[in-house]
């Protein structure tokens, strides 16, 4: 296959890395100076330092507009702020195109709320073929060729097929899914659930409580799936359980960090500032949660990330409002709208 890879952060530069090695890839820098320092170096040493590009990896420049002539699949690889601009860019592309990114584009103004990756496509391409691929994944490791599952996500099977012939292979197992709704929440509210769990891994509170929060977060992230048209089996999935799991636990994880370092007493713009790439969870909380309530669907872990991230709690007041909530049955209808008995 032709592939395009358009945007050379850790994410694109790994998927890129890792179809060259069957596949005649191109990977779009943002501009000339970066794509000539990736291409001279074989290596993006600001992104994935230490990773050396393979031979057959072409870097280059352009518009996204000129760079998917000739493609087979497009890759879009940059952060969620600008994907309506790609897609946009992309208009009359008759190739599959993909997106990397995970969460919600940022409010247009203060009447509106962000929309996950498939409500931009809807406005800004709706000719394109197109879908997502996500799951649980840190791009080094992908770069790196360990064993990692994605979830191929469209409405379109041309989409899923694309992706599945693109990168699966022995190390990276690729799984078609038709419910890109259910595979665009899991991968937004992980991140927002993941700040939680860094913050009761900063405050020490133990495994015991990690597994209650991770739990009992994914109960809040099939409520608010099902509420958008999702399907359940979904979150029970790789995007869904697989992803929160990774990204609440792992040590790479940039949405976690931000929890461990507010719990030690960091500053919102301290713990941002240390990272050097996006914490998408940053950025989507409140959309979660504004959306959430619009639904009639309680999300009390949520709600207490946004009060945490805007400075109205501490910490510790974030984890005793949790703690201090009335008890609820365990197996309380997820879908079902918002109750003192209904909730996490």
């Amino acid at each position: 296959m032709k592939i395009c890879v358009h945007g050379a952060g850790a994410w694109g530069t790994a998927v890129a890395v890792n179809a060259a090695a069957r596949h005649e890839v191109t990977l779009w820098a943002r501009d000339a100076a970066q794509a000539d320092a990736i291409s001279k170096a074989r290596e993006n040493t600001r992104y994935l330092p230490g990773l050396a590009l393979p031979a057959s990896l072409a870097v280059r420049a352009g518009d996204i507009g000129q760079a998917h002539a000739g493609a087979d699949l497009v890759i879009v690889a940059t952060p969620m702020a600008a994907l309506r601009e790609q897609l946009v860019a992309l208009r009359g592309c008759t190739a599959p195109v993909a997106w990397l990114c995970k969460g919600v584009e940022p409010a247009r103004d203060a009447t509106s709320f962000g929309l996950l990756a498939h409500e931009i496509w809807a406005q800004a391409a709706p000719d394109l073929i197109a879908g997502v691929l996500s799951g649980p994944s840190f791009a080094q490791e992908v770069a790196e060729g360990r064993p990692t599952a994605l979830v191929a996500a469209s409405p379109h099977a041309a989409v899923r097929d694309a992706l599945v012939d693109a990168f699966h292979g022995p190390a990276l197992r690729v799984y078609a899914n038709e419910d890109i709704v259910g595979v665009e929440v899991g991968g937004a509210v992980k991140n927002v659930l993941a700040i939680a769990t860094g913050l009761c891994d900063g405050l020490a509170l133990g495994l015991n409580a990690r597994a209650a929060l991770i739990t009992r977060g994914l109960t809040e992230m099939t409520r608010f799936g099902l509420a958008l048209g999702a399907r359940a089996e979904t979150f029970m999935g790789l995007s869904g359980l697989g992803d929160l799991v990774l990204t609440s636990t792992g040590d790479l994880s940039r949405n976690r960090k931000v929890g461990l370092l507010l719990a030690q007493g960091r500053t919102l713009a301290q713990a941002v500032d240390s990272l050097g790439h996006v914490a998408e969870g940053v950025y989507c909380a409140r959309t979660v949660v504004q959306r959430a309530r619009g639904l009639g669907i309680e999300m009390p872990i949520a709600e207490g990330v946004v009060a945490l991230l805007d400075g109205r709690v501490s910490p510790q007041d974030a984890v005793a409002a949790l703690t201090g909530r009335d008890p609820v049955p365990e197996s309380v209808q997820p879908g079902a709208a918002a109750s003192p008995r209904q909730s996490s």
